[in-house]
């Protein structure tokens, strides 16, 4: 069971009920798209809270824009300042988030594909009394690093979900394209599948910041085993380049995938694209940010001890619909 801190003093701060628009990508590393500090939200005139988030997204992740969306609203609802900050390579997100302790925030929202790099900084947080939030990956390391809760999926159970899936649609031989090494979701993700899926399951590693590495990769391998019939990626940009590959191969291979995008949902309604598996990256911001401003203005802590799950749930042609305006504007 995670148990919440006390802080020493506990104000309570006025809601503000403006909705913010949705932000764009971010870089690696930065803290905002100018390279230099900013608030993500602050819907109040008076801030009462900064929140920091950090994150381990790649330059231009589309993924991380749907999480920035929700932040961006939760901040202008809440009433509080928040900063991002990113950054795909473990030291350089340590840094970043001891940059936040060293700053003052009074609480930090975190993403931990890499939980062991961060534990350091993360510890210095906690000395100086400054609550944490996890959300998105690490969710196995949340209670070790001493977070207060988790928002995200469980990779486990998404994967198991995933690899049912497949077995219920006759697949037999599965090429899961993981795209960057030593991420604990990832890797939870594929062997998830595994443990659920009555055929084959091959790992192919990729070098996700290279694109056009990733669709040639991704082609030799197809065009060396002609046997895979599923494509499995961990990302909405590396389905859409899979299926690329699957054209330059000639291959018979159908695309699946975990997470959205505005072009993803496309791709599900064009039938390019069989399935996605989908963790509501937005709720990850938001419950992210507005669980700190819960806590630092009322003392609230969201999940009895337990992550909240925001996934997995599919979306195919029979409810693509259903999230499509959503998607289209950078909500789902």
């Amino acid at each position: 069971m995670w148990k919440p801190r006390t802080r020493a003093t506990v104000v309570l701060a006025a809601l503000a009920l403006t909705a913010a628009g949705c932000s764009s990508g971010g870089g690696a590393p930065q803290e905002n798209a100018e390279g230099g500090s900013t608030g993500g939200g602050g819907g109040s005139s008076d801030p009462q809270y900064t929140v920091a988030m950090v994150t381990h997204a790649p330059a231009g992740d589309t993924f991380f824009d749907i999480i920035r969306a929700g932040a961006d609203v939760a901040a202008e609802q809440s009433g509080v300042e928040y900063t991002y900050a990113n950054s795909d390579q473990p030291n350089e997100q340590a840094t970043l988030i001891q940059n936040a302790v060293d700053s003052g925030v009074d609480a930090i929202a975190v993403s931990m594909p890499n939980a062991a790099a961060l534990s350091d900084a993360l510890a210095n947080a906690q000395t100086a009394g400054i609550p944490v939030f996890a959300f998105n990956a690490g969710l196995s390391d949340a209670e070790s690093v001493g977070a207060l809760a988790y928002f995200g999926q469980d990779e486990s159970i998404a994967g198991a979900a995933a690899g049912e899936r497949l077995t219920e649609d006759g697949a037999q031989n599965v090429l899961c394209v993981l795209q960057a090494q030593g991420q604990v979701q990832l890797e939870a993700r594929c062997d998830g599948v595994a443990a659920n899926f009555g055929g084959t399951l091959e790992k192919l590693y990729v070098t996700g910041t290279d694109m056009p590495s990733v669709q040639s990769t991704i082609t030799a391998k197809l065009a060396e085993d002609p046997s895979i019939d599923r494509v499995l990626t961990l990302g909405a940009p590396f389905a859409l380049t899979a299926v690329q590959s699957v054209d330059e191969a000639s291959s018979e291979a159908q695309v699946v995938t975990f997470d959205t995008n505005a072009d993803l949902v496309s791709a599900i309604e064009s039938g390019d694209v069989q399935w996605a598996v989908d963790q509501q990256p937005y709720l990850q911001g938001y419950e992210a940010i507005d669980a700190a401003a819960l806590y630092l203005s009322n003392g609230n802590v969201l999940g009895g001890g337990q992550p909240v799950l925001t996934g997995p749930a599919f979306v195919d042609q029979e409810n693509v619909g259903e999230v499509a305006e959503y998607a289209r504007a950078g909500t789902r």
